[in-house]
């Protein structure tokens, strides 16, 4: 077998995708007592797709967008959220988040671009678990696929929410979806990017391309194909090893807290 076996396996219906995870945003929100939802909208391809599917799901009015820009977020972010707010017709909140960020820095001392960044992220989903109070709203998650198992997102942060519809799409399978639900064109075809800071990428930091780690881990993981099944298809040793590492060392952040348990007599 060849490395194009893999894209079968990414080929998704984005009718019937989209359909399926609507009632599951209908049903399991109400099942929670709830019928509206309330996420971070950063521009980007995921968030983008969630609002656009929370918007078909539970109508746009109930639906509330929260742009939250820290000072390194680019104008580019900022408009696209905008784009995204307007096409839909979904309520919005614009709360930068620069203030509170850097009066905790300014306390503690200076910190690395990576734990600004995790601040950044818990910073934002606390205001969304606040908003969701405010709104009567569900946080609704934009993880994809692809983020979760290679570990890429702040734990607490923007891999916290009580409902994710998009969590077992990989990210080239949500491009396929993004195209059906009209997400603006803009939008699907900029680098995927968490606006960390200026010029940062996902692909960069992950030291991995999505169209090429999507392939390897819907065989890895889906089709539960062994090391030497792989490399035989094509993959070189190399991605497998760094999709491997990534997987194992992040583990941790795909599941509940471990409770330790009690050996009683």
């Amino acid at each position: 077998m060849s490395i194009e076996i893999a894209d079968e396996y990414l080929e998704i219906d984005p009718a019937r995708v989209a359909e399926q995870l609507c009632n599951f945003l209908r049903v399991e929100i109400g099942n929670a007592g709830f019928h509206r939802g309330v996420l971070g909208l950063s521009g980007g391809l995921d968030s983008s797709v969630v609002a656009a599917l929370c918007a078909r799901a539970l109508g746009p009015e109930n639906v509330l967008a929260v742009s939250m820009p820290y000072k390194t977020s680019s104008e580019e972010t900022i408009c696209d959220s905008r784009t995204i707010v307007q096409w839909l017709g979904i309520r919005a909140l614009d709360l930068p988040i620069t203030d509170q960020v850097d009066a905790y820095f300014r306390r503690i001392g200076e910190a690395s671009l990576l734990r600004v960044a995790n601040k950044c992220a818990r910073e934002r989903m606390s205001i969304l678990y606040d908003q969701s109070a405010a709104f009567d709203a569900l946080v609704v998650g934009t993880s994809n696929k692809s983020e979760i198992l290679l570990g890429y997102g702040t734990q607490y942060g923007d891999t916290a929410s009580a409902i994710n519809p998009v969590g077992d799409l990989y990210k080239t399978q949500l491009r396929r979806l993004a195209a059906y639900l009209e997400v603006p064109p803009q939008i699907i075809a900029k680098p995927p990017s968490a606006d960390l800071w200026a010029g940062q990428t996902d692909e960069d930091e992950l030291g991995l391309v999505y169209a090429e780690v999507d392939r390897l881990l819907v065989l890895m993981v889906d089709r539960q194909w062994r090391r030497d099944e792989l490399e035989a298809a094509g993959f070189k040793g190399e991605l497998i090893e760094r999709a491997t590492a990534l997987m194992d060392r992040n583990r941790f952040k795909r599941g509940m807290p471990l409770i330790a348990k009690l050996i009683r007599d």
